[in-house]
């Protein structure tokens, strides 16, 4: 596992390693060998890191009323969709079309990443994320985390955050 300074990412990266560093924030970059045959991103990345499933965080893309929204959640748990449609004062949220999720963020499933997204979507934090010192989610690409505080990605992403977490 390779870890990269923002020094480092700023010859070349993600959009969303791109964007930290243009923000100006502390992040670390933790890289990996992603295995295709692996039955969830979010695990593996738990495994490969060693970090607790609790501290890395899946992206998921819904449709809220028929807008696009953004949930960040421990990988360790599931989506609630009706916390998540109230907390962007929704009504109904379902997960989106896997297609229309990466050409709307410009990631493709498994590396869609809260940062740096082709298209600003409205983004719901799990609040649990502020449990934690710091939290892992992907860089923009299967097989690439990065590692930085709940406040920083709250703030970056302009996210509300609401318990639409499920453990």
């Amino acid at each position: 596992m390779a870890k990269k300074s923002k020094k480092q990412q700023q010859s070349g990266g993600t959009p969303a390693t791109v964007a930290l560093t243009a923000a100006g924030v502390d992040f670390t970059v933790h890289a990996y060998d992603h295995d295709p045959n692996h039955s969830s991103y979010g695990e593996e990345a738990a495994e490969a890191m060693g970090v607790s499933p609790d501290r890395v965080f899946k992206t998921l893309v819904a449709d809220v009323d028929g807008s696009l929204t953004v949930a960040v959640v421990p990988v360790a748990g599931t989506l609630d969709l009706k916390a998540l449609a109230s907390a962007v004062g929704g009504k109904r949220a379902a997960m989106a079309d896997p297609t229309l999720a990466e050409r709307t963020t410009g990631y493709v499933r498994g590396g869609i990443s809260p940062l740096g997204q082709r298209k600003k979507l409205p983004t719901v934090l799990d609040d649990s994320a502020t449990t934690h010192a710091t939290i892992c989610v992907s860089a923009g690409r299967r097989g690439l985390e990065v590692e930085l505080s709940p406040s920083d990605l709250a703030t970056l992403t302009q996210a509300v955050l609401a318990p639409i977490g499920r453990g």
